[in-house]
């Protein structure tokens, strides 16, 4: 792609986020930069009045020009009146850059906040399967490390653009006082340009390819961190280090090689423009015999002209070495955006008839087949119904696709009568508490755990008694009281800080807390001992009749009192009915089971 349609196609991107006000910002450096061209022309006639006074007969266009200006301001033969005039130009222009990096300041932040939320949102809706065919460090590499180095990119390019500006600024005032020496010197310095080229092109590939392995990197380093205590515990560590150096070998040497690309062009910059200058000059004077005054101002705007020129390369190599980062995660927005879930539809008023799936087939993708096949049950309101089955039966799956996460492949899913693609996805979900055996607990304190940050329990007596009571009714509220700080303790990243059992309580809390129409409970006691098993089940037990429960179970004692039970085998419903039916059933696989567990 050229160097053209890349500008172009990143002032696209940007334009995207920021609008139009980004257009501001060029604005601001147009006028900074023909003010501080225009400030270096008036060395000219500042020149010509310490020599000669009065209006000289040699005069070019330009120069005439700037005379009548500074004449018709009653200075043109006064050095201290062009003086004056030259500060106050220099004066003004300092003020601009002032009010261009102010505002760019306040674009990038705009910037940072557009991408960070908007990337948020789009992740907090997007389809569940691109969730589980992506990794956690990805999410986290693109929203925190790419953005931020999407952020300054921004930065690289509007001075890019500036650079540019400035140049042609620059060039301008010169073409005007001698366009013979400007032309030389424009050529050559063209032509550097276009060699810089090849290496702008080098070092946007290291940029595509450090965003991707910073991806691997997070990837590695956050699996590596949620299994620590398991790692240090047995020793793996050398097996998973050799990985993370390799890959943070790679990165570095990615990183290595745009450093010396950005040395190179700045070791350059001087000694070329200084080059070119001086070979040029002497050139204009042997040669053409250009007269020294113009040549002399022309030569301090072709010095800051050929500076900016270089200054091109620089920034643009600034933009390309962080240019990965801003195709990764425009890549990334159209790739969630194309993969939201549908969540306009009809909203759902409080579970009042139940869950119907009729014919029900699912499958993760469609090479490795359907993982549920044909699923006909019913879910009455406020009934309790379990789910059993070996494990990769398809338990989980199924709870899944009652909270929609998951769309049938073929048949249909209706709540209340409704089928599932004319839902609104948030009433229903508002509707619903879900006890997985992956215990989610927050890095944060036992209160805001249970409810979620709805208020302080300290200010708010409401929330304090909605908070206790749901602890109490998850056997949670008597090992919270021997906290150090009751309610108020810190329970550390994932919940280190608590035992297994204590941080399923305090999951079992929070979803009694929300007081939900459907309670799904995925192993929910799997991790407690028996008398805080008891107790939960209690609870539960409590809710029938209130509730629609809906509980996957390993352990067959908890689902004795469910109204209904479904056994799975293979993603397939091979025997239903209550639990006495099915322990009597004869060469039942239910009854095989129960007699398994010695119940």
């Amino acid at each position: 792609m050229s160097t053209f349609a890349d500008l172009f196609r990143y002032l696209k991107i940007y334009r995207e986020y920021l609008g139009r006000r980004m257009y501001i910002i060029f604005a601001l450096a147009s006028a900074a930069a023909l003010t501080s061209g225009f400030g270096i022309a008036l060395l000219l006639p500042l020149l010509r009045a310490s020599q000669t006074g009065g209006q000289p007969d040699d005069m070019g266009t330009a120069e005439q020009l700037l005379y009548d200006l500074l004449a018709g301001m009653g200075i043109a033969d006064s050095m201290v009146g062009i003086l004056a005039f030259i500060a106050f130009v220099f004066v003004w222009k300092g003020l601009l850059q002032f009010a261009k990096g102010g505002y760019r300041g306040y674009l990038q932040a705009q910037l940072l906040r557009e991408l960070k939320s908007g990337l948020f949102d789009a992740y907090s809706e997007m389809d569940y399967q691109l969730y589980i065919r992506r990794s956690t460090g990805h999410f986290i590499n693109v929203i925190n490390g790419q953005i931020n180095r999407f952020f300054q990119s921004f930065k690289s390019f509007i001075g890019f653009l500036t650079d540019i500006l400035k140049a042609l600024s620059y060039f301008v005032f010169a073409f005007a006082i001698t366009w013979k020496f400007s032309l030389l010197v424009l050529c050559v310095g063209s032509g550097i340009l276009i060699l810089f080229r090849y290496l702008n092109t080098y070092v946007r590939n290291l940029s595509r390819k450090q965003s991707s392995e910073m991806s691997t990197l997070n990837k590695l380093l956050v699996q590596t961190l949620q299994a620590f205590k398991y790692i240090v515990s047995t020793n793996q560590t050398a097996h998973l280090r050799s990985r993370i150096t390799e890959s943070i070998d790679r990165l570095t040497g990615y990183m290595f090689r745009q450093n010396v690309a950005s040395a190179f062009t700045g070791a350059i910059k001087e000694p070329v423009s200084v080059l070119l200058i001086v070979s040029i000059i002497a050139l204009q004077v042997t040669v053409f015999q250009e007269p020294v005054a113009p040549i002399f101002v022309a030569l301090l705007l072709f010095h800051r002209g050929l500076r900016a020129m270089l200054s091109i390369q620089g920034s643009w190599q600034n933009t390309m070495n962080v240019i990965g980062s801003v195709e990764m995660v425009v890549d990334e927005f159209d790739t969630v955006l194309n993969h939201q879930e549908s969540r306009n539809g009809r909203v759902l008023s409080s579970l009042s008839q139940g869950i119907e799936f009729q014919d029900v087939c699912f499958a993760y993708n469609s090479e490795d087949g359907d993982v549920l096949h044909d699923i006909n049950i019913s879910v009455p309101v406020n009934q309790t119904v379990a789910l059993v089955g070996e494990s990769g039966a398809g338990k989980s799956t199924l709870v899944d696709m009652m909270t929609l996460m998951l769309k049938p492949r073929t048949g249909n899913i209706t709540i209340d009568g409704l089928r599932h693609e004319e839902i609104d996805l948030v009433s229903w979900r508002d509707q619903i508490g879900y006890v997985s055996q992956e215990t989610v607990v927050f890095d944060d304190t036992v209160a805001n755990n249970i409810h979620l940050w709805q208020g302080d329990i300290e200010d708010d007596p409401e929330i304090r008694e909605q908070t206790i009571d749901a602890a109490k009714r998850a056997h949670a509220h008597h090992f919270v009281q021997d906290l150090p700080d009751g309610y108020q303790t810190m329970v550390g990243d994932r919940g280190v800080r608590l035992s297994g059992g204590q941080k399923q309580r305090l999951f079992v809390a929070r979803e009694l807390f929300k007081q939900p129409n459907l309670l799904l409970l995925d192993e929910a006691t799997s991790d407690l001992d028996t008398a805080s098993e008891q107790h939960i089940q209690d609870s539960i037990d409590a809710l029938q009749g209130e509730v629609t429960v809906v509980i996957i179970a390993h352990r067959l004692s908890t689902v004795k009192n469910a109204d209904r039970v479904y056994v799975l085998e293979e993603g397939r419903v091979i025997e239903q009915g209550s639990y006495d039916e099915l322990r009597m059933l004869e060469n039942g696989q239910f009854r095989e089971m129960v007699e398994m567990q010695s119940l």
